[in-house]
């Protein structure tokens, strides 16, 4: 009898996996149509050297944003990069040099794919290339210009909330201290797969919904930022096994979005936004905070606006444009 209940357990639990594997093959099905019926309406940006293309397409009518890159060699795959299943072209041959054109096994040749559907004119100016200025804000230009901007812009970040929420990607928050003061939820950036730990990259949203940017922060709140670096290095150490000696923590300024959010990357990431025009090491903000409570009001700050950015608009229409 107790052999019958298993057999049918077993049997439960074999129509339940070949259940959820039919409705992830319809899900795939369904994600390829959708991207078949885009119309492409032009390139963004093509970088080479990170090997990325930014499309501009239209789904039903709606702009998209479809960004696509190479992803990483996965060592564990070695003896499938190098098998029968591959072949190679030469392209040149010189005495002991060749170059190949090298065509992977259809599995492996993977390029990760985002969607932003449906995109803003923010999203496609974000991704397009453009022209780089600097611009050395100070103490008045923030409070005439630069605050002002983001004032009557209220750019959407519903979608922080609905992670502080729980609304969305819970299951990928990888520690949260809920303190509504101090506390924060730390998860993967989409940028990172999770699997190759010299690429890791995470982030640190805090709770409170007051603090913009590096300008809004004081002595106040110290006892927060010491609980990102010290609480979020001792979770990435138990979660990843990386040790806060290869860790890499900043702040960006300006920030992409305008709720305050901590990097974490690793050392070996050759990460994009570290540029000593937009980084701030959170270290180096507890100390300049401690000597000076107003330090970051006070300071000026060298930044990089693209040509199409509405600040920059705002910055080349004012007085302090040369």
């Amino acid at each position: 009898m107790a052999a019958m209940d298993d057999e049918k357990a077993i049997d439960l639990v074999t129509k339940k996996r070949k259940l959820q594997n039919e409705e992830e093959a319809c899900h795939q099905i369904e994600t390829r149509a959708n991207l078949g019926n885009m119309d492409i309406v032009g390139v963004l940006n093509d970088n080479p050297r990170e090997k990325c293309l930014f499309l501009h397409t239209k789904i039903s009518g709606d702009d998209a944003v479809v960004l696509m890159e190479k992803t990483p060699f996965d060592t564990k795959t070695l003896t499938q990069l190098i098998s029968q299943d591959t072949s190679l072209k030469e392209t040149l041959k010189n005495d002991i040099y060749s170059t190949f054109e090298t065509h992977l096994p259809y599995h492996l040749n993977v390029v990760k794919t985002t969607l932003i559907h449906p995109a803003t004119a923010k999203h496609l100016s974000k991704y397009r290339q453009q022209k780089t200025f600097a611009i050395c804000e100070t103490e008045e230009m923030y409070k005439n210009v630069t605050k002002p901007f983001l004032q009557e812009q209220k750019f959407s970040i519903q979608w922080v909330y609905n992670i502080l929420d729980k609304k969305s990607e819970s299951d990928r928050i990888v520690f949260e201290d809920a303190c509504p003061k101090d506390g924060f939820v730390l998860l993967p950036d989409m940028k990172w797969n999770r699997k190759d730990l010299s690429q890791l990259y995470l982030v640190a949203i805090v709770h409170n919904r007051d603090i913009l940017s590096l300008r809004d922060l004081n002595h106040t709140h110290l006892p927060m930022l010491n609980n990102i670096l010290h609480k979020g290095m001792e979770a990435i150490r138990k979660q990843f096994t990386v040790m806060p000696s290869k860790l890499r923590v900043y702040v960006h300024y300006q920030p992409s979005y305008h709720h305050f959010h901590v990097h974490f990357t690793h050392l070996d990431l050759d990460a994009p936004g570290f540029e000593a025009d937009r980084a701030h090491l959170l270290q180096d903000i507890i100390d300049n905070i401690t000597i000076k409570s107003d330090y970051y009001q006070k300071k000026s700050i060298v930044f990089k606006l693209r040509e199409c950015d509405g600040l920059y608009i705002k910055y080349k229409e004012s007085r302090y444009f040369n």
